[in-house]
């Protein structure tokens, strides 16, 4: 009988484990230029001995004197415990009262108002599409009755305005007749945007159609009658249908292309982002190439003087002391990790330009293959320090701006031995597209045919992907009749 019980095993084992100042590095590494900015303005609200220089107040060389000194006073500090921290309240106060006086001698002009009621003034909320049409029901002319169909109606669509529960259902959860949906229904369909509570795309295409006056228009009579062989674009076969003419299709097909397939899209949340380049890279009035890194939204900090010269008195008790040898440590820390950041940043595009030189002088076609690895080797960082150096940001260069993650690209060897990015390759794919002949477009092998006589070999499959990357349709939607 085997007797059971508890026993002690020693075990190795290899974890990562990230310091709060290592982290706190690589976020600040990982942020764009915008973000930064916010994550120091809250620091400057949490730390009362960093102060933001004004723009143009030091010099670079007094800056430079200031981070020396910096690094001196942070090696002679001793090591603390923190036990009380109740000087924090206490300071804080301090300076809002000292604030309070410097500012209270100042006058707020007529100029100052005009400029505060510009800006509230200029202020905008977008309007969601529930909104826009809830007025227009609110100002309709109807019943009751009808009115609450249509808010049931209104809060039945999807995001692209599209109403796709039936109005029998609608009848039911509300309670209302089902003619009196079925009105409802029509009347939405004579809002704002066009199109608006249709079922599907082709009765949202169709509804825009009869609302320009062109319900009995060819265009009209393709969408209603033939919309799988409009999507397919099938010419010859709606030509056979219809009995219309080549031309008169094709003018058909662009009438139809001028509609909006989504009328509800435009009330979404803007999704869009502000780009600000984290580096610039142009060329001198000496045809030199020079970089130049975004500062604009990055604070220059420094420690303050007035908490420098309070532990230099040495009129503080021990918690105060504690509490701000503290607090001008994680300062520093952080502007050494702003500094880094910049340094890494610089030489990560410096390295990009002397890889990617020919891209800076010629454009996309030059663009070689680049892996991150490679610029790690050079720079002398991890791999990974590069992918947070370089996430989320953006370069500025002569041929626009690009992130610089388009600049780290895989590639393919071509006839002559040199290196090609599949960036360049969609480039030359876009191009060979750009000059066929709209009434004979080329097949992909014909793209692999063409790209061969330039040395560049690869599958008629990586053609097709690259294409649908690139959003080119295939060869027979891609087809015009004349």
């Amino acid at each position: 009988m085997s007797s059971q019980g508890f026993q002690q095993v020693q075990k190795q084992a290899q974890t990562l484990v990230l310091a709060p100042q290592l982290r706190n590095s690589l976020k600040i590494l990982q942020a764009p230029a915008v973000e930064l900015r916010t994550s120091i303005l809250e620091e400057l609200q949490t730390n009362p001995l960093l102060e933001e220089l004004p723009v143009d107040s030091i010099s670079v060389e007094e800056h430079r004197e200031s981070t020396n000194e910096n690094e001196r006073e942070a090696n002679e500090e001793l090591d603390f415990n923190a036990e009380d921290f109740s000087a924090l309240e206490r300071m804080s106060e301090d300076m809002r009262e000292q604030f309070a006086q410097e500012n209270s001698g100042q006058s707020y002009t007529a100029e100052d108002e005009e400029r505060r009621d510009y800006f509230l003034n200029s202020l905008t909320e977008s309007v969601s599409l529930q909104q826009h049409l809830i007025e227009q029901a609110e100002l309709t002319d109807c019943d009751d009755q009808e009115r609450e169909a249509l808010y049931y109606l209104i809060g039945s669509l999807d995001d692209n305005g599209y109403l796709t529960e039936t109005i029998s259902n609608i009848a039911l959860t509300s309670r209302i007749p089902y003619g009196i949906v079925q009105k409802a229904t029509a009347l939405l369909k004579t809002f704002d945007p066009p199109g608006i509570g249709s079922e599907n795309m082709e009765d949202c295409l169709a509804t825009q159609l009869e609302l320009r006056g062109r319900g009995d228009s060819l265009a009209s009579k393709i969408l209603r009658e033939h919309f799988n062989l409009l999507v397919r674009r099938r010419v010859p076969e709606l030509k056979r249908k219809t009995g219309a003419s080549p031309e008169d299709i094709q003018d058909a097909i662009e009438e139809i292309s001028t509609l909006e397939p989504a009328p509800g899209k435009r009330f979404s949340a803007d999704s869009n982002t502000v780009i600000e380049p984290d580096a610039s890279v142009f060329q001198d009035e000496y045809d030199e190439w020079q970089i130049v890194l975004n500062n604009d939204y990055i604070p220059r900090l420094r420690i303050s003087g007035v908490y420098k010269d309070m532990l230099a008195k040495g009129n503080l008790n021990k918690a105060e002391k504690e509490f701000m040898l503290e607090r001008m440590r994680s300062g520093k820390f952080l502007i050494n990790s702003i500094e880094q950041r910049q340094q890494t940043i610089e030489r990560i595009t410096r390295e990009i330009l002397k890889f990617q030189n020919e891209f800076f002088e010629v454009g996309v076609s030059k663009l070689r293959p680049l892996t991150m690895s490679t610029i790690a080797e050079t720079v002398g960082v991890h791999e990974t320090t590069v992918s947070r150096a370089i996430a989320n940001k953006y370069i500025r260069t002569p041929h626009g701006v690009f992130a610089f993650k388009y600049f780290f690209t895989p590639g393919y060897k071509a006839g002559n031995g040199e290196s090609v990015s599949n960036k360049t390759i969609k480039d030359m794919i876009s191009q060979i597209i750009e000059q066929e002949n709209p009434a004979k477009p080329f097949s992909d092998q014909n793209i692999v045919d063409q790209l061969k006589e330039k040395d560049i070999k690869i599958a008629r499959r990586t053609v097709a992907k690259y294409r649908e990357e690139l959003g080119i349709l295939p060869t027979n939607l891609r087809r015009r009749y004349d």
